[in-house]
């Protein structure tokens, strides 16, 4: 019964060795607790879903939105993880896009706002979380 366990977990850790290989060319940038509200990070991280880095640097650069200023820094900071994961590869030629972005809803704060008649309303300040993974893509084309 041990021995079928340790052949498992093995075979598990052979497993995840191969993906870690595969992953070599992925790199993780989170963003946790912005104050902003997720529908307002989510129209500006919709226009870069599956973008080259380049463009979506750009289009970061030239937006007035203030969530624009966050991903620009998160995205950043994305391509400085992917740098420290290939430290022999060069970024030109690693043709990086946005392979993921994603954000979550996070804790709220819940403030009060006086109303008419003496009652109250309640405001919730959202905040979120966002995460970018990074991708570079394979030429598998032959000319």
């Amino acid at each position: 019964m041990q021995e079928l366990r340790t052949r498992e977990k093995n075979r598990n850790m052979a497993v995840s060795k191969e993906n870690m290989k595969e992953n070599n060319n992925m790199a993780v940038a989170k963003l946790n607790n912005c104050p902003t509200s997720p529908r307002k990070m989510r129209i500006v991280a919709d226009l870069v879903r599956g973008k080259n880095v380049d463009q979506a640097l750009d289009i970061f650069r030239f937006s007035q939105k203030e969530a624009s200023r966050k991903l620009e820094k998160l995205l950043l900071s994305a391509i400085s993880n992917w740098q420290a994961k290939n430290k022999e590869a060069n970024i030109e030629d690693a043709n990086l896009y946005i392979h993921e972005i994603k954000v979550d809803s996070a804790s709220m704060l819940k403030r009060i706002r006086t109303a008419p008649q003496g009652r109250a309303h309640r405001i919730r300040k959202r905040s979120n979380h966002v995460t970018i993974v990074l991708n570079t893509k394979e030429n598998t084309q032959s000319n």
